[in-house]
């Protein structure tokens, strides 16, 4: 049996321990034993229990928007010495001294692969091409804070333990001047800074810091590992440095002929996955047995796997295991050698204070001095400053070593920790407070299709969730005509949801060069939607396009669009509809958080939205690669949203491969007017008149642009103009199923805000409000199952219908909620991104 001493807590340098190498698993509570005596059952226990506290910090911490990192230490230190472990029954039980064998082991297993992943996922040729500014902030962020740790080393170390001052100061430098790269990118998304320049400098800065931080982590190792530096030390570099060649040129080679070997688009046989983790860990006994750290052989590892599909597979089986089980473990583990209790006194806390201001301080003016000299804003030094003070991984690697190697006392190991989490921690909620970034506010005037110049740029962004939405889209943007007098400029924004683990490296995509392969599903995706874009551009000719990922929660995803289209001046945003058609012609729901941006986008908009509901706009007879031939049907009932339509067919009306059925419905006879709501409001409530005169205003504006349509079309063969008369929703219905199904798109206003007699009735069973009485029926499962539809908002600015008029379709509608939608729609132009639908 395993006899521990009761000591203080369950501290090692006193305590001698025996292990029973039969005490794994147990014969059963109800033989009398105590599962907890045994190391298998003890080590899931302990293994469920951390990932459980990580979990919930994870939680806890999610509205402060701070990083996964934080909330591992935090669940360490919860079950450490620090807080439940003070009781001696709790660490005696669940963490005896016994078991720090198996979780030490498994934890840095799982550390082993965790830093193969993120060499993996490292792009050293960024490197070459950061550039001198990225070069210049990532050593300046590094020389000023690695100057303060040493002047600390002195101040902490007062008795010194036989180990030279040089390597303590070495290791306190190295903690304070790293920078985490997997946790600034996290951040950066979390921030929407990822796509901006800002964005793109401290990526790559932290890439070259942290490339910096594992060479001096290998040198202190180096040194720390030899009491006296001697030619070991000398020894053990020139050997981790030929570890390094032997891996670039015989091992990289293996690895590249290994995919050859592999037949494109064929996944990897289980052998050569098999060969390479096992590679892991052979590289991890090499380098521990050469003197430096396990990790460092993997990491190199990683580092030389060519980008592609190898990669991709890797990360794919590794990622959700290692990150999710395994890493937490050695987070937990720092956590439960952090005692804060040993930081005694009010001295030690004022250093731990110090440290704290002087490294962020340290690293804000480093990185600050460059941003000058390279003509930066004084806020954009700060904040890229502040960022480059995110600590993670590496930085928790050289504290343990340093702990183990003795180099570091309990009391300077848990003011390291310590100073790594309120770093990091405090990050998230400074830079949002100081780093606005600058929203030029430029008011442009053709934030819609009808106002823009037919002479002129006209610039689209499309929004894309998968590939399966592209070739729609790019019917579409081919069937709107850019021709040299008007060229079409479209921005291709894929859209990503932003999840606990998106890889790094997505990011504006003329960073990385084409040709090389992606990382990631996501980043596979939008290679997929970039090439189509690409080579779409090259062929079409007018056309630029510029490719672009926004990665970020559904909940805020339409800021995202809604600032981009502001940026970029953009009349059009489309985006596809949340349900796709399934292939016996019946409507699915893709995802229901895309139906949530959709209503988002149309409350928020600054500019004219369309949704797409794709049911293939394949062009029914392609004469050649870039002749298009399309039936296009416009639906018009009168007001803003239907005049918008029209522009679009319009303009698509000029491409010589086009033809336009343009069907007007008016109202008959019998048709009954909507009573101005003066039934159920005050009648001299001055609203209900609005309403009424914003109606003549809009049908003598309705007038006006028909009329100039069929003037300028009239010779036009290619365009039907047909008038129906109809009484009620009903015959609208029967109307509209009456056009002949040569059509495959429908082009059709929402109809939002106008009260019309003929469409009556259509409402009360709508399934998505968001496209109007007329988009639902047309989007319906029960409708022509071959055309697509494009539901059109048009951006309605300051004006009289600024003003907020919600009014009902229906007069007798109930639905409550539907009601709340319109009131959010046409809404006062200031208070753009504050109604937010969230179901």
């Amino acid at each position: 049996m395993s006899e521990t001493l009761v000591t203080a807590a369950n501290k090692s340098d006193s305590t001698i321990v025996c292990y029973a190498p039969t005490m794994i698993t147990t014969n059963g509570v109800w033989q009398g034993d105590n599962p907890l005596d045994y190391s298998l059952p003890l080590f899931i226990l302990q293994l469920s229990l951390v990932v459980l506290t990580t979990r919930l910090f994870v939680f806890l911490l999610k509205p402060f928007r701070q990083p996964r990192v934080i909330s591992e230490i935090l669940g360490g230190v919860l079950l450490g010495p620090s807080m439940l472990g003070r009781s001696i029954e709790f660490a005696n039980t669940i963490f005896p001294l016994r078991s720090v064998l198996v979780l030490e082991t498994m934890a840095n297993v799982g550390l082993l692969y965790f830093l193969f992943l993120v060499g993996v996922e490292m792009d050293i040729s960024v490197i070459r091409r950061t550039g001198k500014k990225s070069l210049a902030i990532a050593i300046a962020g590094m020389i000023l804070p690695f100057l303060i740790g040493c002047s600390f080393s002195f101040l902490l170390r007062q008795n010194s333990q036989g180990m030279g001052q040089g390597t303590f100061l070495l290791f306190l430098g190295v903690a304070l001047s790293v920078t985490a790269f997997p946790v600034l990118a996290r951040i950066l998304a979390e921030l929407k800074l990822l796509n901006t320049e800002m964005g793109r400098i401290a990526m790559s800065s932290a890439l070259v810091n942290d490339m910096c931080a594992w060479i001096l982590l290998a040198l202190a190792i180096a040194l720390a590992e030899n009491e006296s530096t001697s030619l070991a030390s000398l020894w053990v570099i020139l050997s981790s440095g030929a570890f390094v060649l032997f891996c670039i040129f015989v091992v990289r080679p293996a690895i590249s002929w290994m995919i050859r070997r592999t037949p494109e688009g064929e996944s990897f046989s289980e052998f050569y996955i098999c060969l390479i983790l096992t590679g892991v860990m052979i590289s991890g006994f090499i380098t521990d047995a050469i003197g430096t750290h396990s990790v460092f052989g993997a990491f190199v590892f990683g580092l030389i796997i060519p980008n592609g599909p190898l990669g991709v597979t890797l990360i794919e089986k590794l990622e959700d295991f290692v990150s999710g089980l395994l890493l937490p473990l050695f987070f937990a583990i720092s956590g439960l050698k952090t005692d804060v209790t040993t930081i005694r006194g009010p001295t030690t806390w004022m250093y731990l204070i110090l440290v704290i201001v002087l490294a962020c301080a340290g690293k804000v003016a480093g990185t600050l001095l460059v941003a000058m000299y390279y003509k930066m804003p004084f806020r954009e030094g700060v904040t890229l400053g502040l960022l480059m003070n995110t600590k993670g991984l590496v930085e928790m690697i050289v504290l343990n070593v340093g702990k183990d190697q003795k180099v570091l006392d309990d009391e300077t190991f848990a003011i390291m920790v310590i100073v790594a989490v309120v770093m990091t921690g405090i990050i998230t909620p400074i830079v949002t407070s100081i780093y606005r970034p600058a929203r030029r506010f430029v008011p442009y005037k053709r934030r819609t299709i009808q106002r823009s110049k037919p002479d002129a740029e006209l610039r689209l962004l499309v929004c894309i969730h998968t590939p399966r939405n592209v070739p729609t889209i790019i019917n579409l943007l081919e069937a709107s005509h850019p021709t040299k007098k008007s060229p079409i400029c479209v921005y291709a924004l894929h859209l990503v949801e932003l999840t606990g683990r998106a890889s790094a490296m997505l990011i504006v995509h003329n960073t990385r060069k084409s040709g090389r392969p992606a990382l990631n599903r996501t980043q596979a995706q939008s290679d997929h939607i970039i090439n189509a874009f690409e080579n779409y551009e090259q062929h079409a000719g007018c056309v630029s396009v510029q490719p672009l990922t926004a990665i970020s929660p559904y909940s805020t995803m339409h800021e995202d669009i809604c600032n981009l289209a502001e940026d970029k001046r953009v009349a059009l945003v489309i985006v596809p509809f949340h349900k796709q058609q399934t292939v016996d012609g019946g409507m699915e729901a893709t995802n229901p958080a895309f139906r949530m941006v959709n209503q988002n986008l149309l409350a928020n908009a600054p500019c004219s939205v369309g949704i797409l509901v794709d049911r293939g706009l394949s062009g029914s007879t392609r004469l050649a690669a870039n002749q298009v031939s399309h039936h296009v049907a416009v639906l018009f009932f009168g007001g803003p949203d239907d005049r918008e339509a029209l522009s679009y067919a319009w303009r698509m009306l000029e491409h010589p491969g086009i033809s336009l059925t343009m069907m007007r419905f008016l109202p008959g006879e019998d048709a009954v007017e909507p009573t101005s709501e003066s039934n159920n409001h005050d009648p001299n409530n001055p609203r209900v008149l609005t309403v009424v005169t914003d109606g003549e205003r809009e049908k003598q504006l309705d007038e006006e642009f028909l009329n100039e349509f069929r003037m300028k079309t009239v010779s036009d063969e290619s365009v039907v103009f047909m008038e129906k008369m109809v009484n009620n929703g009903e015959e609208t219905v029967a109307a509209i199923r009456s056009i002949d199904n040569i059509h495959d798109l429908f082009i059709v206003g929402r109809g939002q805000g106008t009260i019309s007699p003929l469409t009556a009735g259509l409402t009360d069973w709508s399934e998505c409000p968001e496209l109007g009485a007329i988009g639902d029926l047309l989007a319906s499962a029960d409708f022509a199952a071959t055309v697509s539809v494009l539901v059109v908002q048009q951006y309605v600015g300051a004006g009289p219908q600024g003003d907020g008029v919600g009014t009902p379709d229906s007069p007798g509608q109930q639905n409550e909620q539907y009601n709340n939608i319109h009131q959010m729609n046409r809404r006062p132009p200031a208070a753009r991104g504050q109604a937010v639908f969230s179901p």
